[in-house]
C-alpha cells in the first residue's frame, strides 16, 4: 500500500515542483528591471519580425532613382538610401534576417557542442582527449576569424553565415557542457540511475542534461547576440547577405561611402544592430541572475 500512494504522488509532487521552480524563475525575471526591459524591446523586434510584410510602408528592394537620398520625413520616416528604396521598410525586414541568423546558428552551435561535451564528459578517457583537443584546436582561431575561413571554403551567403557562425561557436558550448557534466554525473542520481539499469543514452539526455541545462540557457541567449553581430561584420565584408537583401550588416556597409551627407543610410541600420545585441543581452544577464539560486533580485 505505501509502494503505491508513493507511486501515485511522486510524479505530481515532481510535476509541482517543476511548476514551482519555473514560477520562481519567472518572478525573478520580471523583478530585475534591466531583464524586463532587454524582454520587451526584443519582444518588440520580434512582432515586428514576425509583421514586416504587413507593417513596412514599403517594398524593401524596391528602387525609386527619383528618391535617392531623401532625408527622414513623414513619407520615409527613416529616409532613403542610394537606390531610393525606404530605409524602414529595410530595416523592419532585416530585423526577420538578423534574428533568424542568431536562432539558427545558435541552434547548430548548441546541438553540436552540446553533444560532444556529454560525450566527453561522461565517457572521459581517449573519448574525451579526441574531442577536447579538437576543441582546443578551434579555440586557436578567433570565432570570426574561424567564420570567415568556412565561409571562404563554404561560399557567401546567408545560409553559409548561419553554418560559420554555428561552427565557429561550438567550442564555447562544448566546453562549458563538458565542465558541467564532470561535475553531474558523481550525483547519486546518477548512480542509482546505473544501478537500475539505465542505458548510457537515457542517463544522459534524461538525467543528466537537464540538471545542466541552466547555464546553457544563459550561454545560448547571450550567443544570439554574439551571432547577430558575426553574420552582421560578415555581411558587412561582403560574405554574408548579397544585394538587395535588406540585412543589417549589409545596409550598413552599403551606406559607409555616404556618411559625410546621408547619415542616416548607416546610422539607422547600426541602431537597429546596437538595440538588438543591447536587449538580448540585458535578458541574457537577467536570465543568469533568475536561474541562480544564490542570486537575489
Amino acid at each position: 500500500m505505501q509502494i503505491t500512494v508513493r507511486g501515485r504522488i511522486g510524479p505530481a509532487s515532481r510535476r509541482h515542483g517543476q511548476e514551482g521552480r519555473l514560477a520562481s524563475t519567472f518572478r525573478r525575471l520580471l523583478q530585475n528591471r534591466g531583464a524586463t526591459i532587454g524582454l520587451a524591446v526584443l519582444s518588440f523586434l520580434v512582432v515586428i519580425a514576425v509583421l514586416a510584410p504587413q507593417l513596412a510602408p514599403y517594398d524593401p528592394v524596391d528602387m525609386v532613382p527619383d528618391d535617392r537620398f531623401l532625408l527622414p520625413s513623414g513619407a520615409h520616416p527613416l529616409g532613403t538610401d542610394q537606390f531610393g528604396r525606404d530605409l524602414l521598410s529595410r530595416i523592419m525586414h532585416g530585423a526577420r534576417i538578423s534574428l533568424t541568423v542568431g536562432l539558427i546558428s545558435v541552434g547548430i552551435a548548441a546541438v553540436i557542442g552540446v553533444v560532444l561535451g556529454l560525450l566527453a564528459g561522461y565517457y572521459s578517457g581517449w573519448l574525451d582527449a579526441v574531442i577536447m583537443r579538437s576543441i582546443d584546436v578551434m579555440m586557436a582561431f578567433p570565432g570570426i576569424l574561424l567564420a570567415l575561413v568556412i565561409v571562404a571554403v563554404l561560399g557567401a551567403g546567408i545560409t553559409n553565415v548561419m553554418i560559420a557562425v554555428g561552427i565557429s561557436s561550438v567550442p564555447t558550448y562544448a566546453r562549458l557542457t563538458r565542465g558541467c557534466v564532470l561535475s553531474a554525473k558523481e550525483f547519486l542520481y546518477v548512480d542509482a540511475a546505473r544501478t537500475l539499469g539505465c542505458r548510457d543514452r537515457r542517463i544522459l539526455f534524461r538525467h543528466i542534461l537537464p540538471n545542466v541545462l541552466a547555464p546553457l540557457i544563459v550561454v545560448s541567449t547571450l550567443g544570439v547576440a554574439g551571432a547577430i553581430l558575426s553574420s552582421a561584420a560578415l555581411s558587412f565584408l561582403g560574405l554574408g547577405a548579397q544585394p538587395p537583401s535588406p540585412e543589417w550588416g549589409a545596409m550598413l556597409s552599403g551606406g559607409r561611402a555616404y556618411l559625410r551627407d546621408s547619415w542616416w543610410i548607416a546610422t539607422f541600420p547600426g541602431l537597429a544592430i546596437m538595440l538588438a545585441v543591447l536587449s538580448i543581452n540585458m535578458l541574457g544577464d537577467g536570465l543568469r541572475d533568475a536561474l541562480d539560486p544564490r542570486m537575489k533580485v
